[in-house]
């Protein structure tokens, strides 16, 4: 089932407690298709670069099944972002960003995109987002994410945008600022009351929540020895989760976004294995089937004899 990214392709230079990459892969849709495609085919990569941007280290999503076509290569340089991590790798202080062509970007959708089931609108300008709902024809799912600079900057056009999608992706202070709420409860309910069905709230190493009508489930955060780099763990986490929605044929019902909560975890967890997009160049089948496996163990749980024969 087609997937369609649009979202920003950079180059990040990184700096944790464990140590620094420079110039490397980054980016949403870089994050997003480097996520999906081990789960799923057919993914279609809409983004633009400068002509300073190594095109060739973006073979690996080629030869996976992700098409480029819609990937725009313009003159001068690309979207550059740096920052360092903190310690605890939980907070990072941005050290510079350089939009470079990325300030100009106008996402324009290959024809063969155009029909893509499943749609995901990377963090970018709500009105960009608008754009591209404009250019696709009927997808089953869409789903978009944000931040507090477009919360902030772009109100009108993203709330425009939340009417018109089925899932939201934020972590927990988004949620709270575009809600006004301080309960993360309330301000779930607050979004979904804009339009979407679905809202699932990012909370880094502490896991994910996803808040429908009637329901909230939570998947936790995997328990890690070693974090090399948190960039780009939400955008694997956004990749694994539709690349699982493919995998199964497009069903969105609450159960089938359940387990996509539970591979886009694990997807997310892999991320930080090492920086960039580098541990998805070695990733196995066998590693992703293990760690679903774990999280299984993680969330079950039997009843007690005594609540059994009390509850029935």
């Amino acid at each position: 089932m087609p997937i369609l990214i649009v979202g920003s392709v950079a180059l990040d230079s990184v700096k944790t407690p464990f140590g620094e990459a420079n110039d490397v892969l980054g980016g949403s849709a870089v994050f997003f298709a480097a996520a999906a495609s081990h789960l799923a085919e057919d993914l279609h990569l809409v983004g633009v670069v400068g002509d300073d941007y190594p095109i060739g280290d973006l073979d690996f999503l080629a030869e996976r099944g992700v098409s480029l076509e819609g990937l725009e290569r313009s003159n001068g340089e690309s979207f550059r972002w740096s920052g360092v991590y903190h310690y605890d790798l939980s907070s990072r202080d941005t050290l510079e960003t350089r939009l470079g062509v990325f300030a100009d970007f106008e996402p324009r959708i290959p024809d063969a995109a155009r029909g893509a089931d499943l749609v995901f609108l990377g963090n970018i300008d709500p009105r960009l987002q608008l754009q591209v709902l404009d250019q696709v024809e009927s997808p089953a799912f869409v789903a978009c994410d944000t931040m507090n600079f477009w919360i902030e900057g772009a109100r009108e056009p993203l709330l425009e945008v939340l009417g018109r999608v089925d899932a939201v992706f934020v972590n927990d202070e988004e949620a709270r600022q575009l809600a006004g709420e301080s309960n993360l409860l309330h301000a779930a309910r607050w979004i979904r009351e804009r339009g979407p069905r679905w809202v699932i709230v990012k909370k880094g190493e502490h896991g994910a929540i996803l808040f429908g009508e009637d329901s909230v489930f939570f998947a936790p955060g995997y328990p890690l020895e070693v974090i090399f780099d948190p960039t780009g763990a939400g955008d694997a986490f956004a990749g694994g989760f539709f690349g699982h929605l493919a995998a199964q044929g497009g069903d969105v019902s609450a159960t089938a976004l359940r387990r996509a909560v539970i591979y886009g975890s694990a997807m997310g967890s892999f991320a930080v294995e090492q920086f960039s997009v580098d541990r998805f160049r070695s990733l196995t089948e066998d590693e992703i089937a293990h760690r679903i496996g774990e999280f299984r163990e993680m969330t079950s749980f039997e009843r007690a004899t005594s609540e059994v024969m009390d509850h029935g």
